[in-house]
């Protein structure tokens, strides 16, 4: 057995999960949150039972030696040399990388040089993984990347209709991102219909606070709807999605402000927030709804619209979609929203679905649909993590 530690960083965040190789077994989780502020948080999962501390945590160095010190006082581990690897999520690896790699000076270099493209996550991810590389210097590290899966789309997917320069002088494309999860829905999903991934077409919808959809065709990317950053594609928390390009520079005019105020608009004050007014959870829209909020109303019913528009156009380009997934903290818990974009694409895909069950469903893995739908409506939760984990192991064990 090897006991591998997967490791997804953000800004101010770290998630981790050490699981048992090749068993797959999780030994434990946890969190530590609000990294750089005045008081964060660090929360760990062992034996089903949480441990949480509220305490400052300056940097993600920090936040590596509570981890660690973690794992030993609770005794998940009993020194640390019994880690042998740790795979790290990295959120852009541009047309670098169409697979996971062991990481290197080469690979840290590059993932560096393209920060400007994920300013908040890649240079948070090097900080992270040089902490760990210094705790635990004689382990072997794999970089497991959002934007390498895909890497498959063709190039009338990914570019975009600008200067061609800006592609080849400033790398302007589609990269996508949560790839990782995309990629373990797809193959889940030909797992739970007995099917080869090479022999089936997909659409999986990632719905969280980020949010994309990805139409998969015989295992690999075609289209995903996420562009140069996690900004583009559909309706997010606080993330406006695609929009008209004039709105910015219009609304730069009248508000008088910077790019990175408007920077700051699109990615954090728009989306769900920036239309109901009300939160970026959409547990929150739901209730206001629920209440009779008409802002909460238009805001489930612009963001379906978005989903519906983009879900029916990858059928089209598909030809024909065996399976349709919905996964994430909204995918998989918030069955309002999943039955008002499966009724909006119900006539056009020839849905045919268990609205009863749907109702039901949070956070589990079942099949939604009936036998005779066209198209089957799969949920299932997605597990990052645990993709993380098995290339780090296939990789370092090669």
């Amino acid at each position: 057995m090897s006991k591998i530690i997967s490791v997804n960083s953000g800004s101010s965040s770290l998630k981790f999960q050490l699981f048992n190789m090749p068993s797959e077994e999780v030994l434990t989780s946890g969190i530590a949150e609000r990294i750089g502020q005045k008081m964060g948080v660090f929360t760990i999962k062992v034996n089903g039972e949480k441990f949480s501390q509220e305490l400052p945590i300056e940097n993600h160095k920090k936040a590596v030696d509570l981890l660690l010190e973690a794992l030993i006082e609770h005794k998940v581990v009993s020194n640390l040399d019994e880690i042998q690897g740790a795979g790290h999520r990295i959120v852009q690896g541009g047309s670098y990388y169409s697979e996971s790699v062991v990481a290197d000076e080469d690979v840290v270099k590059k993932v560096d040089e393209l920060s400007p493209l994920a300013p908040l996550h890649n240079p948070a991810h090097l900080v992270c993984y040089e902490a760990f590389k210094e705790a635990l210097p004689k382990i072997g590290h794999v970089f497991v990347f959002d934007t390498a899966f895909h890497q498959t789309m063709t190039e009338e997917s990914y570019l975009f209709p600008v200067p061609y320069e800006w592609y080849t002088d400033h790398k302007i494309r589609r990269y996508g991102a949560h790839g990782t999860s995309h990629q373990y829905i797809s193959k889940r999903l030909a797992e739970l219909m007995n099917k080869n991934p090479e022999d089936i077409n997909v659409i999986t919808c990632h719905l969280g606070n980020g949010a994309s959809i990805t139409a998969v065709k015989g295992g690999k990317c075609v289209n995903t709807s996420m562009g140069l950053s996690p900004l583009g594609g559909i309706m997010m928390g606080t993330r406006c999605g695609d929009i008209d390009p004039t709105v910015v520079y219009h609304m730069m005019e009248q508000l008088n402000c910077t790019p990175k105020e408007m920077d700051v608009y699109l990615n954090k004050k728009s989306g769900m927030l920036g239309v109901s007014g009300i939160s970026s959870d959409a547990r929150d829209i739901e209730d206001a709804a629920k209440n009779g909020n008409e802002r909460a109303i238009l805001t489930q019913k612009l963001y379906v619209n978005r989903c519906v528009n983009l879900i029916g156009g990858y059928y089209m380009q598909l030809g024909k979609v065996d399976a349709l997934a919905f996964t994430a903290g909204v995918g998989e818990n918030d069955a309002t929203l999943r039955e008002m974009i499966l009724k909006g694409l119900q006539e056009g895909m020839g849905l045919s679905v268990d609205y009863e069950l749907n109702s039901k469903i949070r956070g589990k893995e079942v099949k939604i649909s009936f036998d005779d739908s066209k198209t089957q409506i799969y949920i299932v939760p997605t597990l990052e993590e645990l993709v993380i984990a098995r290339d780090t192991y296939r990789l370092l064990n090669k």
